[in-house]
């Protein structure tokens, strides 16, 4: 199942939604928290304008989301004159499994307009991640990455900074739930540091989006900018600035982990 036709799967079921996720988009137990979360978008997206850009998202990993069909619950929040904010929960029953926050926002007048500028990264040697089926996370198949800078999962690194080149397996157009996915993709770095496989899992997820249109985007040669910022008593804290495929910003993304090593 590509990542359009997981996006495609949401549908009217009752007072929410349900969706599918199949075994291709897990990452041990649970499904891709990217996915989670775009699904959940999805769900929001129906309570507010077409043409409100999603300016935040606040992602909390409560249980794991195993394959099948998923059940989506959403409402608004509130709603001022120029942003909404809307939850959305994924549930089993009346188990959450995954909770988010999401503020819409209309543009407003300003005379500030900057953006961060991407700084260049040369390394032509970079190594690919090929899929191994069995030996990684399912839900890497559907995209295309390559190291530009940093170690592997389990490769016994020492570096705190990575550089990602990445594409997804997919037709367009681009939307704001390709930035998920995206963002989402880099693993722990702290992984990068353990010489054999060690399990980690994300906590927490805060997304900040730096546009308000994503169509004129293809789906190759993105790039992940991350750093490891800190890690302490098993849980680390990641930073994130993803670049479109032209180099302009994105989205920041910031993420509370847990390792078991």
């Amino acid at each position: 199942m590509r990542f359009s036709e997981a996006m495609q799967s949401l549908t009217h079921h009752g007072d929410g939604w349900q969706a599918t996720v199949s075994e291709d988009w897990l990452q041990g137990r649970s499904a891709f928290g990217g996915l989670q979360a775009a699904l959940a978008l999805r769900a929001m997206r129906e309570l507010v304008p077409a043409d409100m850009p999603l300016r935040s998202l606040q992602t909390t990993f409560v249980a794991p989301v195993p394959a099948g069909t998923v059940d989506i619950r959403a409402q608004r929040l509130r709603a001022g004159r120029s942003a909404i904010q809307v939850e959305a929960s994924l549930v089993d029953g009346e188990q959450i499994l995954c909770r988010l926050l999401g503020v819409f926002g209309s543009a407003r007048p300003s005379v500030l307009d900057f953006q961060p500028v991407q700084s260049p990264v040369e390394n032509a040697a970079a190594p690919e991640l090929h899929y191994v089926e069995g030996s990684m996370p399912a839900f890497t198949q559907h995209f295309r990455a390559r190291w530009l800078r940093g170690g592997l999962p389990f490769s016994g690194s020492h570096q705190r900074e990575s550089v990602l080149q990445l594409s997804l397996r997919d037709e367009g157009p681009v939307d704001e739930t390709h930035v998920l996915a995206f963002a989402d993709f880099i693993p722990p770095i702290a992984l990068s540091m353990f010489a054999t496989p060690t399990p980690g899992s994300s906590l927490t997820w805060m997304l900040e989006l730096l546009r308000d249109r994503y169509d004129d985007l293809g789906m190759d040669d993105w790039r992940v900018d991350a750093e490891l910022i800190a890690a302490r008593d098993g849980y680390t804290n990641q930073s994130v600035m993803l670049w479109g495929p032209g180099g302009d910003a994105v989205a920041l993304s910031r993420q509370s982990m847990v390792v078991f090593g």
